[in-house]
Formats: structure tokens, sequence, C-alpha cells
């Protein structure tokens, strides 16, 4: 009571509470409130101290008040975790703390002095003693000590050195990763910010329209809500233009809601505006607003008490506190929410809380509100190409470390044994206290081998390519919103998209116009050529049937241009007004939006938009419409002629036109757009004119207003393409790209506009469609898309015009899921419209429009292009890439540390008395490979040369056999210097005659000798850290090496520790101080590395045999080949060569198949047959055969000469249809030898193939096909 006290106190009549509860209520309910409690709309606006027209005034301090009584359009974000959470999250790896309970116990242990501690030295001398000087393999214990007996009781007093080191390693390692996690969970961050900045909604502030941040919205604004919008607040709808509204998101009702003022005023946050706009005022904001308070539920932002729910039982509160709601609440129809509906209502529009990436939340959309779930069926966007592939080679790398590292243990500990139980001396042959020391340390060499081999650092990886790629890509334009969509884009073969502002500037100007029946074609009507009538009908239609937030301001300087806001082809209209002289405000002034009595606002289903006015002058009404010009003259039963007479405009007149004027238009690559008016009159009138006398007009039946208008213009609006467009085309092309315009003009404009991108070029057999052709070729008679007639359009398509939402849904949906592609098409796809969501989200990635886009469409993307343009795809494109050689560079380098390091250990440890390697060294090692190496191979920034090559496919190896050879030829090098220097080392290696290290146990002091092996180990890798830059076979390794100081730094780095290591190390690393000549030895065995690169280079990978290519993602099903009848009329204008304008996708045969046809076919069948049916073919329509069947036709052909001709042809012709073939059999020699001869020459029959999923069978089909259809060329030639 208090609180509501304080907030009456600050000088409103309505409280929070009051709002709250009123935007709880529906339709008639929410009407009778708004009557009773507050006198209507009006009275509520003077409640809230707001004018319903002007808006706020624009004060800081009345802006704070209202903060300050009503809430800010904020939700409190959940805290993010601390150091330590991250630390402590880093520490649970298995493998870490395996490590870390093997380190406490060797701590410990070390600190444990037996009572018969003084037989250790007479142990220690005779290991020594017995021990052969020719080997490490001679008697003694492992536990024995080298050297003389004080120097092996100093080692056993400094025993808890090396249990500490590795704790300290374990920290280091636990930090880093802790600090990769914080800087991870920081980029997100901030690019939530940036979501946060850009998003704006507009409002009216002293009665001009202004886009502010919505987390500036107060209660009290008027805000003006258009089509595409997500609504950021609650609100009371004051004024509407045939909004409807989808609550999805809060009722679970699929249809869309209409709302007006007089049915249903109410609108909630995180709704979308599907169609019309209007004014609200806005009621609730915040945690305030009912989505809010539903977030709040959930556990999406703070609790009560201000701890965030975030924990896993945080999410058994959200069912709890979703099954609450659906008690408490209800629908607009009075049914209770559903839990999945109340979930999604998080989904919602506020300024959303930062997330850190464990919180249980949807993603965020563009407006850092969490995105509605995915749909089931979206299985392609849960996990990419790339994540597959390393989840694949991941766990096989495990498994190989694993049974080493199990070996490992297993060999020292049976060594131990022996060296102690069998072959030691007899009185020392039982077990004591001190022996745990060696079976321990065993353990920890054994799961030190285990860190190393098992590759932890690809999930580091993988994810330092992705941030770092995406924070780039935000210069590049885009703004990428699902991190997988950046490294998806690599694999993009195919993309679809959009003309306006995408392809083109969106800079729109008339500069042709057919007015008056005269076309102006290089020039624009002066406004004293016009008729007065036609004068007035022209300029008041324009401004008045267009969105009034869409405004054209003259330049302010000299040599600039005009500044267009809001809908670029209105704007080019009300610019043609301009440039008439007139001005568009004064004729809105003399119609204010809230007096248009009906809006039929413009969609992609109507495309057109019709708005009706109140004649000032003889009464009665006025209908206004524009569109795509055939549509709007397909409505008209009139037109304005010469001197502005109405004259009629019958279909033979409409047809002229089309001819004459829009063809030409759309040639030139012109928009072109109708222009055409209604008038309703009190009394009968002039021709084109609707009496009212005793009629009663229904004004929301649409297909009766638009009926028997009278034509006034069309116009032509050019939208140049973008100068760069065609250069970004054409590297796309390169890169193995496919480009599609999928555009709502009709097909001439497009075709002019693909052809100047390229997308279309002169001597090229592609196809351009309308959606209608689209639908018809690619429909059953049901209606239902058949995915075979499917793929015979989509290889060929590259421009689909006057296209729907569905058919870009469709496209996009076919190419997907087509089987007539070796690996499965990747699609990217642009939008910015409400209904091209379902579009965005089928995609494999969809970019959404910055600038032009809604916020649905943003909502339902992956990657926002900031700046609306293509060439910011192809950068897309490039860093996808760039991620995929990225994780490449850092496989092939830490596979290359893999396989030494694991082979060095093991060996060491089964042919001497201890691994080369001590566990912290390893450690060390570890780090470098890890987390040093993904920081420097993960940033590198891409290149052109990435766009020269083709996709690598979904099915494409990760390791390419260049990449192999790599590995092992590297591999090969450092194991044989490791090796040399373990064995031999101290023959050629200045001052290591004495020491003979292997023959040490594991408790004597560092020795110079594995200390050579240990830092020419690490220079070896730096120096192939150089190498592994490259994957591709490129000799120079150096080139862009200093365009990346990332690397460049961490290199130095981490060269500067290795010294440091090794001078001053000590105990610590297991290190002794080297001299200047070992440093040498060292530095040359690095350096060799570049030179023995260069010397792998020059082995072609080919040696290798493809098995050697592994890290493969799932491969992909083919389809069984069934052919079809289908009458296209393509066929017949290119001979049968192709099927609907459609070339065969590249499918070749298998080898198994060749080998058996050679084993069947001794047919010669092609030039005798071709001479023999020539005239016969000419006049029949040849056999329509499938995509499929023209590959493998055209394959086989290719491959397999035949030897034998065919007889007695021209009887075969009269026999009878073909029978089915029986898969369960294989087809036997002559059974084929004989149909193959009759499918020659039977050219209206279909095949039928019936196939069950048994593999023989679908081998015999396949067989048969290829057999049949490479018979059957003739037909095609």
């Amino acid at each position: 009571m208090a609180k509501e006290a304080s907030t009456n106190a600050r000088g409103f009549d309505v409280s929070r509470k009051e709002l709250c509860s009123l935007m709880e209520l529906r339709g008639a309910a929410a009407l009778e409130k708004i009557a009773a409690d507050y006198g209507g709309h009006e009275g509520l606006c003077a409640k809230l101290q707001t004018d319903p027209v002007n808006g706020l005034p624009i004060s800081a301090a009345e802006l704070e008040r209202r903060r300050n009584a009503f809430g800010r359009n904020e939700i409190p974000p959940v805290p993010p975790k601390s150091f330590l959470r991250l630390a402590w999250e880093a520490l649970q790896d298995v493998t870490l703390l395996i490590l870390l309970a093997a380190a406490v116990i060797s701590l410990v242990l070390s600190f444990y002095k037996p009572p018969n501690r003084d037989e250790f030295s007479a142990l220690s001398a005779h290991v020594a003693a017995t021990t052969p000087s020719s080997d490490g393999g001679g008697g003694g214990g492992g536990g024995g000590g080298g050297g003389d007996q004080s120097s092996g009781l100093t080692e056993q007093h400094a025993g808890w050195i090396e249990g500490a080191a590795i704790l300290i390693a374990i920290i280091v390692v636990v930090l880093v990763t802790a600090l990769n996690d914080w800087s991870k969970e920081k980029q997100f961050r901030g690019l939530q910010c940036k979501i946060e900045t850009e998003h704006k909604f507009s409002v009216i502030r002293d009665g001009k329209a202004l886009d502010i941040v919505i987390s500036e919205m107060v209660v009290g604004d008027i805000a003006r809500v258009k089509y595409g919008d997500l609504l950021p607040t609650d609100g009371i709808l004051l004024q509407s233009n045939d909004l409807k509204i989808d609550e999805s998101t809060l009722t679970g009702e699929s249809d869309h809601i209409r709302k007006s003022p007089e049915t249903d005023p109410i609108l909630l946050s995180g709704t979308h505006a599907m169609e019309g706009s209007g004014r609200m005022v806005v009621t609730a904001v915040g945690v305030h607003s009912q989505t809010g308070i539903i977030m709040t539920l959930l556990g999406v932002t703070k609790s009560a008490g201000g701890e965030a729910q975030t924990s896993s039982s945080s999410t058994q509160n959200t069912q709890n506190s979703v099954s609450s709601i659906a008690a408490k609440s209800a629908n607009r129809n009075g049914q209770p929410l559903n839990g999945d509906s109340l979930k999604a209502v998080a989904n919602g529009q506020m300024v959303a809380a930062s997330m850190p990436a464990d919180v249980p939340s949807p993603p965020l959309n563009s407006n850092g509100a969490p995105v509605a779930p995915m749909p089931v069926e979206d299985n392609s966007k849960t996990k990419s190409v790339l994540q597959g592939k390393l989840s694949n080679l991941a766990v096989q790398i495990g498994y190989i470390g694993s049974v080493v590292a199990a070996a490992t243990v297993l060999v020292l500990i049976v060594k131990f044994s022996l060296h102690k139980y069998v072959w030691g001396p007899e009185e020392k042959r039982h077990f004591e206290a001190k022996d745990i020391t060696n079976f321990v340390d065993s353990i920890i060499i054994g799961v030190t081998v285990l860190v190393i081999a098992v590759p932890e650092g690809l999930p580091l990886a993988i994810t330092l390519a992705l941030t770092y790629s995406v924070k780039k890509m935000m210069k590049d334009n885009n703004l990428v919103r699902h991190l997988a969509a950046c490294e998806t884009m690599g694999n993009a073969t195919s993309i679809c998209s959009d003309k306006t502002g995408t392809l083109t500037t969106n800079r729109m100007t008339v500069v042709q116009s057919f007015v008056n029946s005269r076309f102006y074609k290089d020039n624009s009507p002066s406004w004293d050529e016009l008729d007065l009538r036609t004068r007035d009908i022209l300029v008041e239609g324009i401004s008045v049937n267009s969105g009034y937030n869409t405004q054209v301001m003259l330049p302010t300087t000299q040599g600039t241009q005009k500044t267009q806001i809001g809908n670029k082809t209105e704007c080019a209209l009300l610019g043609f007004v301009l440039d008439l002289g007139q001005s568009y405000e004064e004729f809105r002034r003399k119609f204010p939006e809230e007096s248009l009595l009906k809006v039929f606002t413009f969609n992609s289903v109507r495309k057109s938009m019709m708005t009706l006015i109140r004649r000032n002058e003889g009464g009665g009404f006025r209908l206004y419409a524009k569109g795509a010009s055939e549509i709007i003259l397909s409505r008209c039963t009139y037109i304005l002629g010469a001197e502005g007479r109405v004259t009629p405009f019958g279909e033979r007149q409409q047809r002229e036109l089309i001819q004459t004027v829009i063809e030409p238009m759309a040639s030139d690559g012109l928009r072109t757009i109708g222009l055409a008016y209604k008038d309703y009159v009190p009394v009968n009138g002039e021709p084109n004119e609707f009496p009212l006398d005793g009629v009663d007009v229904n004004w929301d039946d649409e297909e009766s207003l638009r009926e028997g208008m009278t034509a006034v213009a069309v116009l032509g609006i050019q939208d140049p393409v973008r100068p760069e467009v065609p250069e970004a085309i054409a590297k796309c092309q390169r890169a193995g790209i496919t480009v599609r315009m999928v555009t709502g003009d009709n097909i001439n404009t497009a075709r002019s506009i693909a052809t100047q991108c390229g997308i279309l070029r002169p001597g090229e057999d592609f196809l351009a469609l309308e959606g209608k052709e689209f639908n018809s070729r690619t429909r059953d008679s049901d209606g239902v898309v058949d995915q075979r007639k499917l793929d015979q359009i989509w290889p060929k398509l590259r421009v689909l015009a006057r296209a729907q939402p569905t058919d870009k849904y469709v496209l996009v949906k076919g190419i997907i899921e087509s089987k007539c592609t070796k690996n499965r098409e990747v699609v990217a796809v642009t939008g910015d419209g409400t209904n091209d969501a379902p579009a965005l989200k089928k995609a494999d990635v969809g970019f959404a429009m910055g600038i032009a886009g809604t916020d649905v469409a943003k909502e339902a993307s992956d990657i926002i292009l900031t700046d609306d343009n293509f060439t910011s795809i192809v950068k897309a494109v490039m860093w996808g890439r760039n991620v995929y050689d990225s994780i490449a560079k850092f496989l092939q380098f830490q596979l290359t540390v893999n396989v030494v390091a694991v082979t060095i250990a093991f060996v060491g440890a089964c042919a001497t008395k201890d691994s080369p390697l001590r566990a912290v060294q390893m450690l060390w090692v570890n780090l470098i490979m890890d987390t040093l190496a993904s920081l420097a191979l993960a940033t590198e920034m891409p290149t052109e040369d990435l766009l020269k090559r083709k996709p690598y496919g979904r099915t494409k190896s990760l390791i390419s056999r260049t990449m192999v050879k790599n590995i092992i030829g590297h591999g090969i090098y450092q194991l044989a210097v490791l090796f040399g220097l373990l064995f031999f080392g101290e023959k050629f290696i200045p001052d290591l005659e004495q020491e003979r290290a292997r023959e040490l146990p594991h408790e004597a002091a560092p020795t110079m000798h594995f200390t050579i092996i240990f830092n020419t180990f690490v220079l070896m890798t730096l120096f192939n850290e150089i190498n592994s830059r490259k994957i591709h076979g490129e000799r120079n390794v150096f080139k862009g090496l200093f365009a990346n100081p990332i690397f460049c730094a961490i290199w130095i780095i981490t060269l500067v520790s290795q010294i440091l290591i090794v001078e001053f190390g000590g105990r610590w690393f297991s290190t002794a101080p080297l001299t200047a000549i070992q440093w040498s030895y060292c530095f040359l065995f690095g350096l060799f590395e570049l030179i023995w690169g260069q010397i792998i280079v020059t082995i072609p990978s080919n040696v290798l045999p493809k098995f050697f290519a592994f890290g493969r993602g799932e491969v992909q099903p083919t389809s069984i080949l069934v052919t079809g009848e289908y009458d296209i009329p393509e066929i017949r204008q290119t001979g049968g060569r192709e099927i609907g304008g459609v070339p065969a996708p590249s499918a070749a045969a298998r080898p198994g198949q060749i080998l058996w046809l050679l084993g069947l076919t001794r047919l010669q069948t092609q030039m005798r047959v071709v001479k023999a049916f020539q005239s016969t073919l000419q006049n029949s329509h040849p056999s329509s055969l499938t995509l499929q069947a023209g590959d493998r036709l055209r394959q086989s052909y290719r491959r397999l000469r035949i030897a034998k001709e065919i007889e007695r042809a021209n009887e075969l012709r009269s026999r009878g249809p073909i029978r089915a073939v029986d898969p369960e059999k294989k087809p036997k020699s002559a059974d084929l030898n004989a149909l193959s001869r009759r499918c020659l020459l039977c050219t209206r029959q279909e095949i039928v193939l019936v196939t069950n999923q048994n593999h023989q069978q679908q081998k015999n089909v396949d067989y048969f096909n290829t057999f049949i259809y490479n018979n059957g060329m003739n037909t095609m030639t």
C-alpha cells in the first residue's frame, strides 16, 4: 500500500498495479474496464498525462519521473558467473581430476617416511652396481636411486616437488581455461549489448516521430506499430489500420488476432504485428509487462531475492512456475494457457538479460530477447557439420589415447614389479609402504599421456575460432546470432537471395511513367502537362495511400541526395510527387492518419495496398490502390486517358498496355507500380463511380472493394544494382556456390537484374520462372509438392519471380531435402519480411536484413546483415571457410604433437626405467598444443584464396591426405630425432657422456640428457607450428605470418617461457640448465622442421591411399532411382537432351556397376540406332527420364564402348509395353539385352521400379537403371 501511495504521489491518476491488472483482460472485458474506470481511451491518456496525437514532451526530467513511477523497460540481467565458479567448472574435467588425485597422493607419500627408510640407500647401491652399463634394461628396482647414495636421499627428501609441480600445472591449466571462458562470456555479453542498442522502436514525442532504443520507452509513450514489429511493451491500441497480431507465443493460438480500439485494444509485449499498422499508448514496461512477469516466473531474470536461478534446480522450478501460471491465466477464449505457450512467452521482446552460456534459456534474438524454440524438424541447425566431424574425431582419438595410457601404466607397473619382486634382492621381494609411490608415479605418467592424447583442446579451438570470427564479422557487417552459423556458411553450396536492397541499392526513384495515355520514357511529366483531375487523384493517392511513417526529406546542402525514411518503394512514389513540385505533407495534413476509414496494408499475398477516405467534395468515399502493375490493372475496368477522360479498359487494352509499357519497363530492370482508384458517390454519376443509394457496402469485404477500379498511372521505379554485387556473385560462382534470386518483381524485371548481376549469363541454359509456373511444375494434382518434380527444376533454376513466401520456403526445403546430388546441399537464404521467417528457419543459414528487415525476420535468422549488402554474405562465406581451415590447422599441429608425445612417453617407459618426459613437462606441452596453439592458429584472418576452392562438403574428410602426410612426415622426423637423442645422445651431444639418464630411476635428479630431449621436442613443436599454418600444400609457410600479431606474440611468449623453464625450472620442471652448444643443437633440430616441411611438400599427397583421410561426417543416404512420365514442354524443344531445361546432376556410376555392365553388354547401339530411328524420333516424344537417369546415361556413355548392334529393331517397336522389373532377382543378361532394345523404341512408356530397403535389391535396381539408361542414350541424342 505504501508503494502504491508513493506511485500516486508522483502525480499520476493511475497506479502501476491498476495498469498491470488492466493488461490481463481481453476483448469486451478490457473495453468495459477502460470505459468504466478510465473514461475510454482518451480518459486513460489523460490519467497518464500524455497526448494521444503528439505524445510525451521531450524532457529528460519527465521521462525519468515516469521511470521512477512505472519502472524501466529492462529486465535485470542474470549476474555473470564469477571467475572462481568458472575455475571450478574447468576443474570438473575427468582427466584433470584423476591427475589431481594422483598428484595429491604423490605429495602425501613424499612426506611419509617408512620405519626402514635407511634400507633405501642399500637398495639404491645394489641397483647401481647390478645395472649393465651398455643399456638401460639391467637389474635394479625401479625405485632405486641413480648415482651415489647422497643423491638418492636428496631426491627422496625433495620428492614433494614433482607432486607440487603437477598441482601447479593443473592450477595453471584450470586458470587458463577459466580465463578463456570468462573472455568468451564477455564477448557474448558485448555482442548482446550491441544487439540491444541497435534495436529501436518508433514513438511520437512532441509531435515528431522518433526511433528510440527500446530501453528508453516509458509508460505514456505513444508508440507506432507497423507490419513486422515485435512489440517491446504492453499497450492500449488507440488507432488501427487493419492491424493483426500473432499472439501464439502467449496464448498458443495460431490465428492472427485482428486488433482495433473498438473490439480488442490490448497489445502485449512479445507478440508480432503480422499485418497493418497502428498507434498505442504504452501501459506497462519491463518486468511489469505481461511478458516480463512470465519471464520472471520462468527464472530468466533474477528472483525476488536478487539471486539468479541458473542451477538445474531452477529448471524444475521453471516447470512448476509454468504450471502455476497456466492455472491462473486464461487466453482470450477463456481457456487456460498451456505450458509450451507460456515458455514461448519468455521469448518475447525485452531488453533481455545477459545470459551465461550454460543458463537453460532460449537463444537471444536480434533485439536482445530470447528466441522462440526452433521447430523439431530443424535438426540441421542443432549440430553443425564441423561439430559432428570433430565429435567423431575426438572419440576416435580418445579411444586410442586411452589404450596407450593404460598400456603405459601397465608396462611401468609390470616393470617395477619384476625389478622389485622377481629380479631384486631376495630379502626385498616383499611389499613395502614406499612402493606405493612408484605405483602412483606410474599412474601419473599414464594419466598425463591420456591428458596429451585426448584432444580436449578441440572444443576450445572451435570456440575461439568462432568467437574470434564473430567479433571480426561484426566489422564486416555480419551480426552473428548463432555461432554455428558462422562455420556452416563455409560449407554453403547455394544462396537464395532477395533482390531489393540485397543485390540492389534499395534507393528507388521513378524514372519512367505512363500517365494520361502517354509514355514518359526518358523524362517525367511536368505538373502543367497533367489535367486537373489526374493531378489531384495522382498526388492525393500517393500521399494518402502510403505509410505515414514513410518520408522523403529534401537535401539540406547543394549536391546531396534526398533522405529516404521508411519503405523505399513508397519513398520513390513520394519523391515523384516532390518532382512534380507538390508537397505530400499537405495532403497528409488534410487527411490525418486517424481519419482514414480503412487501410488494407501491403503484404506479400496481396501485393497491393488500399486506403479508404471520405471525400470532402460532393460526399461519398474514395478508395485508392497501388501495387504490382499487373495485379492492379487486372482489377481495373476503366482508365484515365488523355486529358483525364474516363475510358473503358478491357482485356485487350490491358494486354496492349502490358506489351507496350510494362514489359519495356521491366526489360530495363524497372519495378512497375500501378496506381488506381474507385469512387463511391451518393447518387449515380460517371460510369466509373459506384452509387451508394440504397446499397449497404461492406467495407471489410476486400474482394468486392477492389473490383471495378479506374487505372491512373503506371510508374517505372529504378533500383540500381549495387556496383560491387556482380564481382561478389562471380566470387561465389568460382567458389562453387550457386546464387539464386527470389523476388516479388515480375519476370522481366527479375531477369534483367539477374543478367546485370551475373546470375544469368548469355549462352547459359538456366531457368527463370514465375511463382505460378514454379508451383505448377513442382506440385501434383492435389497441390502437394512432389520432390521428384522439384528435383527436375531446382538444379537449373536461377531466378524465381513473383514469388510468394511459401514459394521461397518450398524451394529452400526442396533443395535441402533433395537426394539428387552426392552431398546434401547447404543452403543460405536472405529475407526481410515477416513471412520470410519459415524459410529463414528452414535454411541452414538464415540472413535477415538489418536495415529493411522486420523484427520477426531478424528473430528467425542466424546472421543479420547490418548493411543489407550481398557482399557481406560473401565475407561470411570467407569467415566460415576460415573457421574450417583454422580448426584443420590446429588439428594438424595437435595430432603431430599427440603422436610424438604419446609415442615417446610409451616407448620411453617401456625401454627405460622412466618416461623421458615427466608429467609436469607433458602438462606444459599440453598447454602449448591446446590453449596457446588454439589461440595462435584459430585467429588467422581470411584471405581471397579461400574463395578459389569448392566447399568442403558434408562428407569431406576433416583431415585430408595432405594433412595426414604432414602429420606422419613431421612425426617421423621428430620421433627419429628424439629416439636418437634418447639412445645415442651421449655419443654426439657434448657433456652427456657421464649421465646415461635413461638408466636412472624416477627419483633421480634432473639431467641434461632428458632436458635436451624435452627442449628439442618443444622447439621442434614450436617451429612445426609455423608449418601447420598451411594445410593445402603451400610452400611459403611465412605468407601472412606477420599479418597475425596474435600468432607472433604467442609464439614468442612460448619460446621465451621455454627458455626460462629450461634454465630456471630446476626440480619443478625436472630440467637442468644447458650449455650454449647444447642449446644450438636443440635449435638446429627445431629449425630443420622448416626445411623438412619443404621436403614433405614436395611429396605428392596422392601417394597415400584415400582411407588415410579421416574425420568424416555422417554420409547422407542416396536415393533409389525411380522414373516417371512428365509432360514438360522443354523436352520437345531440346530434342530430349534435357528435362525441363535442367541438366542432370553429377553422380558417377560405382565400379561394380561398370564391371557388371562390361560383362553383360556387348551391344553397339549408338550411331546405328540414331540413324535408323532419326525420322521416328523427330515425330514422337522421347522417353521421359529423371535427372538421375540422364546422369547415369551420360556417365555410362563416357565409360563404356558398346560393341554389339541391335538386330530386328523395327520388329520390336510394335510390341507391347515394358513389364515391371522384379528387383528381387538380378536380371539376366539376355533379358536386359532384349529389354534395352525395347526401351530404345518405346518413347512414351513408363518404367516403374519397385524397391524396398534390402541392400541387394537396391544394388540390382541400380545395375538395371545404369544398363537401361546407358542403352537408352539414343533417345536423348
